[in-house]
């Protein structure tokens, strides 16, 4: 009897650790299993190769028509370079730095691990494999569409960067380049940049030196000369959507050579550099450039919002500088990611912007303009592959 109740009483003792033990081990198992699984749950699949649906906006006026991977309309392409005077040229800048394992957080080296490899065509890359190829292909395609624009690089004086390519200036300035603090820093950059336009005036007695500044991640696929002869009254150009919290995209500002339109254009830049460092400086990582430009136009232009539901070019004057805006539409086009109503291409885009993961999108546009040598062809690629989320 006694035998019997001892016998009972261990199991009522074990019974709560039969039910228990397989989730204490489950719990066990979690935690023994790498971080890197656990991060990697967090980042969604994407497609490591082009995928070609639908071309959109097919029938719809001035819009891209395609068939397969050939352009069926021609494209509208403004006036070129060459009606700018002999003495003018346009020049582009950009801030592009490099990172050494000691600049990644703990975060980026578990991607990293992941992601160590991407093959794009025939080529495979590392991630900073892929900055770079990103940078070259930015340069090819200035080269081909603006062959006598000169390029300036503002870098991190600390960067290993190398650039041998004719035309092509590196323009070390000093600052955070932490990615955390990248953006604020472009437009500490831009700023110092003109300022050093300012102090060579000497240089624009003869001739005129336009400068836009881009993204390193943008195609230009056609000659911009002509936005400063067709529009010769402004300082200063940004590009506009219908977003009613993000309306301006800072990668595209162009900025006249002339001493007037560098120092308005600083000016400008140095109060959109107080907003991002006095509101916005939690999104200094990332859009703070963005609602710190929208800021400062709207606290100008209470008229404003109305002007960027229309996709068309308008000019406004902001203390003392005339501000051309330009619709994104058309030069900082960008291909939609994911789903989403879309209306496909303007014939007149000047100006692809590959955003985030679309930037194997411009690897690949790149190689298949090298087989085929035809803009409006390797638009209806771009056209074709735009919503899908690429492994960038």
């Amino acid at each position: 009897m006694a035998l019997c109740r001892a016998w009972r009483a261990l199991f009522i003792f074990l019974l709560p650790l039969i039910f228990t033990l397989p989730l204490l081990l489950s719990v066990f198992e979690l935690h023994q299993k790498p971080i890197q699984q656990e991060q990697k749950r967090n980042f969604p699949k994407k497609s490591d190769h082009l995928i070609l649906g639908p071309a959109a906006g097919q029938g719809l006026p001035k819009r891209l028509q395609c068939e397969g991977l050939k352009a069926m309309n021609l494209i509208i392409l403004p006036s070129s370079q060459k009606n700018l005077d002999t003495s003018e040229k346009v020049s582009f800048v950009s801030v592009f730095t490099v990172y050494n394992t000691s600049h990644r957080t703990e975060l980026e080296s578990i991607n990293e691990n992941f992601d160590s490899k991407v093959i794009v065509g025939s080529t495979s890359y590392t991630r900073t494999e892929r900055s770079m190829a990103i940078l070259k292909t930015f340069i090819n395609f200035i080269q081909v569409s603006m062959p006598r624009s000169c390029i300036f690089l503002l870098t991190d004086p600390a960067a290993e960067l190398t650039i041998d390519r004719n035309n092509v200036t590196l323009f070390p300035i000093l600052g955070d380049y932490a990615r955390g603090q990248l953006m604020l820093q472009r437009i500490r950059s831009y700023i110092v940049f003109l300022e050093s336009r300012l102090q060579q005036k000497h240089e624009m007695q003869n001739s005129i030196n336009h400068y836009i500044f881009t993204d390193s991640d943008v195609a230009i696929v056609n000659d911009l000369g002509h936005l400063f002869k067709n529009y010769p009254d402004f300082h200063l150009a940004l590009t506009f959507r219908n977003n009613k919290d993000q309306p301006l995209n800072s990668g595209f500002i162009a900025v006249r050579g002339t001493p007037d339109g560098i120092r308005k254009s600083k000016i400008f830049l140095e109060e959109v550099l107080e907003i991002y460092s006095s509101k916005y400086i939690n999104a200094s990582r990332m859009l703070g450039d963005q609602l710190a430009l929208a800021w400062v136009v709207r606290s100008h232009l209470s008229f404003i919002t109305e002007h960027f539901r229309k996709p068309e070019a308008f000019s406004a004057e902001i203390k003392g500088a005339s501000v051309l805006f330009l619709p994104c539409a058309i030069f900082n086009w960008t291909p939609p990611e994911g789903a989403g109503q879309f209306h496909g291409m303007p014939l007149n885009v000047q100006v692809v912007h590959f955003k985030g993961s679309r930037k194997r999108l411009m690897l690949e546009s790149w190689n298949y303009y090298n087989k085929t040598s035809s803009i409006p062809d390797m638009l209806c690629l771009i056209l074709r592959s735009g919503r899908t989320k690429y492994d960038f």
